[in-house]
């Protein structure tokens, strides 16, 4: 008699459980994809499951705290006023230009995220860390204003102590220095790690997503941005983060290849204002927020013969609309020659496959580097199942063996190149706060193609044959991951 009870009490919480999954999953509209994965974590784990939910699946679109998006769009007045003055004078057209080639999707983004094709540019990229930091550092030391610093990670680290201390020297000379960083991504740095930047006059904040957790469950959003701007003229945008691996020190990953980039130029100012908005946003309730004073953005220093046509595109959860994503699926089937993308995560929903699959039957050289080696283990097997799939639809994946690759970089047809820090994946698709340079421009297109064909000497290319190889369990391990790939 007691087993019986025992039976019907276990079914009945089984069948609220799963009644309680539906609601809770149904109740705001989300990816089908996404849905099913979380049907699959409520129903299979009662009780856990909705803890997780609590954390990782709730939404945060609604929040007032979280209209980023609807502060003052100051760079915009700024441009217009650059855009007036170089009609007045003779423009250095180069014959590298493609803005002509890309008119539809640099008119996609500026309807849709507000933001502007931007010139007089200038931009260098860096596919070392040691470089990078070499470079940037020096023009810090140069700063005679500002400073300010975004990064998903600010690791406690040597290279994160030195880049600290030269902030920290920047702030005791008067600059304003800001600090904006992802707790979450930066390894449990911890605020007191920022003592002596603090009193030395520095400023340092959370995002927004690191705050109250607990009450605003916001634990699965990240500030994923890698953004540095220098007296509003000089901007840093790229993959590299602030640790030790980046720069490779430690031995764990290997050789860590990455791609930075730095522009001097009007594209800065969106990178500013970029940092002004997720600063504002990350304040404590009552703070005075950073005023979009003129200071801030001098559009009058970039006079020059650079006309290099840049657009920055920033995208995160705070919009309804996935507007990196979409803007990549775009330029995938518009493309008519070639697609060549690196990504650490190769985890494309339904829309991304379908692009990538459809150039591929087109007769499109499609090209994917991954690593050969994980640094989250669920999502590196997720990425091997679409490796292995999209290998069958004739897409070239290459996988990096002289290291880790964590290079977020594109190259359509060799005229148009992305470099930013959206990897191929839900988690970038929809989840993090991210940001991209595109850049029309033949000639910046050849170097970033240069060295992807450089990185495929490092690499090999995937075959039907090292698949077969893979074993049942390994093959398993993938197709698991693939279903719980939409929330990992």
């Amino acid at each position: 008699m007691i087993d019986t009870w025992i039976i019907w009490l276990i079914l009945i919480i089984l069948v609220l459980n799963t009644i309680s999954a539906l609601i809770t999953v149904f109740h705001r509209p989300r990816n089908i994809v996404t849905t099913w994965a979380w049907i699959l974590v409520l129903v299979l784990l009662p009780i856990v499951g909705f803890l997780i939910y609590a954390f990782l699946g709730r939404g945060i679109a609604q929040e007032k705290i979280f209209n980023i998006s609807k502060q003052e769009h100051y760079s915009l007045s700024q441009l217009k006023r650059m855009a007036i003055a170089a009609q007045k004078r003779p423009q250095n057209a180069s014959r590298y230009d493609e803005t002509r080639y890309a008119e539809h999707i640099i008119s996609f983004f500026n309807e849709a995220e507000e933001a502007p094709l931007t010139r007089h540019n200038d931009i260098k990229l860096y596919f070392d860390g040691q470089e990078k930091f070499k470079a940037m550092f020096e023009d810090i030391r140069q700063a005679t204003d500002t400073v300010h610093v975004e990064y998903y990670a600010f690791i406690k680290s040597d290279i994160g102590d030195k880049f600290l201390k030269l902030l920290t020297q920047k702030a005791k000379e008067g600059l304003e220095v800001r600090v904006l960083y992802d707790p979450w991504g930066s390894g449990g740095t911890k605020p007191r790690y920022f003592k002596e930047f603090q009193a030395a006059g520095g400023e340092v904040l959370p995002f927004i997503t690191s705050k109250n957790t607990i009450a605003k469950t916001r634990l699965n959003y990240h500030l994923h941005r890698k953004i540095v701007v220098i007296d509003g003229t000089t901007g840093w945008i790229g993959g590299f983060n602030v640790g030790d691996q980046y720069v490779n020190v430690t031995d764990k990953f290997g050789y860590w290849r990455d791609t930075h980039s730095r522009i001097f130029g009007a594209a800065t100012l969106l990178l500013q204002e970029r940092f002004f908005r997720d600063w504002n946003a990350s304040l404590d309730r009552g703070a005075k927020p950073l005023a979009f004073l003129e200071k801030y953005f001098p559009s009058d220093k970039f006079d020059s013969e650079a006309n290099l046509p840049i657009q920055i595109i920033s995208d995160g959860p705070d919009s309804r609309e996935e507007v990196l994503k979409d803007g990549f699926i775009d330029m995938i089937v518009s493309a008519k020659k070639s697609v060549w993308i690196q990504s650490p995560y190769l985890v494309p929903d339904d829309s991304m496959f379908t692009a990538l699959t459809i150039a591929a039957r087109s007769g499109v050289d499609v090209r994917i580097m991954i690593p050969c080696m994980p640094d989250h283990p669920f999502i590196y097997r997720a990425t091997q199942y679409y490796a292995n799939l999209l290998t069958t639809y004739g897409i070239k994946i290459y996988s990096y063996q002289k290291g880790f690759l964590h290079a977020k970089t594109s190259v359509f047809d060799g005229k148009i190149c992305s470099v930013g820090s959206m990897n191929h994946d839900f988690r970038s698709y929809s989840l993090n706060f991210e940001a991209n340079a595109f850049i029309y421009d033949a000639k910046i297109s050849h170097q970033l193609a240069r060295q992807f064909e450089k990185d495929m000497t490092d690499s090999l290319i995937l075959t039907p044959e090292m698949i077969k190889e893979q074993g049942m369990w390994l093959h398993f391990k993938q197709r698991f991951s693939r279903l719980l790939s939409p929330i990992l």
